[in-house]
């Protein structure tokens, strides 16, 4: 098994919390701290507008969330590398994975493809105890294809199943596409 990532395993630029740049705050502590705030937002909107209106805001706002925090890391990729490409991508992949967030089983790992299946998912079972079951799914799961929108148009996810709506676990299955270079935004 490999050691857990630690601050040098990540690109601090792009990682980096705080005034300490070398400090690197786990994907799932952040998560966990939005998800307090936001439990109090989808409570305050439920009781004004209804269950409907407070998940579409919720998923709203978090859809917006993720693309902007991946147009952050894709333009710390250009600056980097002049470009994003498989490589980059997969040099965030600690940030999300860190202190055994997911435990994943790999399928396939190419320049161009990305393939594994997530067996054990933390950030689930985190919005679980937090009693955020029901949005769960909108708080992390699908931050995951928006933030393909947002890092690189060509970069596409297709996902069948989440541990979070009650799967055996969740398939990921990421295509780079070849093409022009992404637009930057």
């Amino acid at each position: 098994m490999a050691e857990e990532p630690t601050a040098n395993d990540v690109p601090t630029k792009a990682a980096a919390q705080g005034p300490d740049k070398s400090f690197v705050l786990p994907m799932i502590e952040r998560r966990r701290i939005e998800a307090e705030i936001l439990k109090e937002v989808y409570d305050t909107l439920k009781e004004s507008h209804g269950v409907e209106t407070a998940k579409t805001t919720i998923a709203e706002a978090v859809r917006r969330s993720s693309k902007s925090q991946a147009k952050r890391f894709a333009d710390e990729a250009r600056a980097r590398e002049g470009r994003t490409s498989m490589a980059s991508f997969l040099a965030l992949r600690p940030l999300w994975t860190m202190n055994g967030a997911l435990e994943i089983e790999m399928v396939e790992e190419t320049n161009s493809r990305l393939a594994y299946n997530v067996t054990r998912c933390r950030y689930a079972e985190m919005y679980r105890a937090m009693g955020l079951g029901e949005i769960g799914h909108l708080l992390s799961c699908q931050r995951d294809g928006t933030f393909c929108e947002g890092y690189d148009e060509r970069l596409k996810l297709t996902r069948t199943q989440t541990l979070m709506q009650g799967a055996s676990h969740c398939d990921f299955r990421y295509v780079y596409e070849k093409g022009e270079k992404a637009p930057e935004r």
